[in-house]
């Protein structure tokens, strides 16, 4: 199981790293061809006129899918901000039952948020909603990626909630420890 999860982890990782260079390859392409237009311009050449159509749309929507793909791995990595100043002046005796009621209170609102926004796809997906863009994108597309984030990070989070709750501290306390003192990989 342990291995699955891992591997559940680094797939959503990679897939929000395809967003971000999606992200890259369409603004190289859209600032190239501005770039080539100008330059055949000052030399009285005709230009090309190429643009990527609804790039600031299909951007925000790559962007949104990418930082809601990256945040299981990113809880498993101890990359989010947590409150571990308060968690640090509680002796350990308190702090396993704050991190107890904190994933638990995460795990529900994460829950929650999940099944909103799949809710949510659900019925773009019913009613065949499409953006206002050049490009008309059926909104369940960038929807269901947000759900699919969504339902990573809460099974991220019930994990951390096991880990804690069988070992006595989540997996991701090592490297907030590393990161405290300074030495981060």
């Amino acid at each position: 199981m342990r291995a699955a999860l891992d591997r559940l982890y680094s797939l959503s990782l990679w897939l929000a790293g395809l967003c971000l260079v999606a992200i890259a390859v369409l603004v190289g392409l859209q600032v190239g061809a501005r770039l080539l237009d100008s330059a055949l311009r000052t030399v009285g050449l005709e230009q090309t006129g190429f643009i990527v159509p609804s790039l600031a749309e299909i951007g925000g929507f790559l962007l949104a899918a990418g930082s809601f793909l990256a945040l299981g791995a990113s809880l498993k990595a101890g990359s989010h901000i947590r409150v571990t100043m308060l968690l640090s002046l509680v002796g350990e005796r308190l702090r396993r039952p704050m991190e107890l009621f904190a994933l638990g209170l995460s795990a529900l609102a994460s829950g929650y948020g999940t099944w909103y926004t799949a809710k949510l796809a659900l019925d773009s997906w019913a009613f065949n909603e499409k953006s206002y863009g050049i490009v008309p994108v059926p909104l369940v597309i960038p929807q269901a990626s947000l759900a699919i984030g969504l339902a990573i990070l809460t099974i991220a989070i019930l994990d951390e909630l096991h880990e804690t709750a069988v070992r006595g501290r989540p997996s991701f306390r090592s490297s907030e420890d590393a990161i405290a003192v300074g030495k981060e990989a």
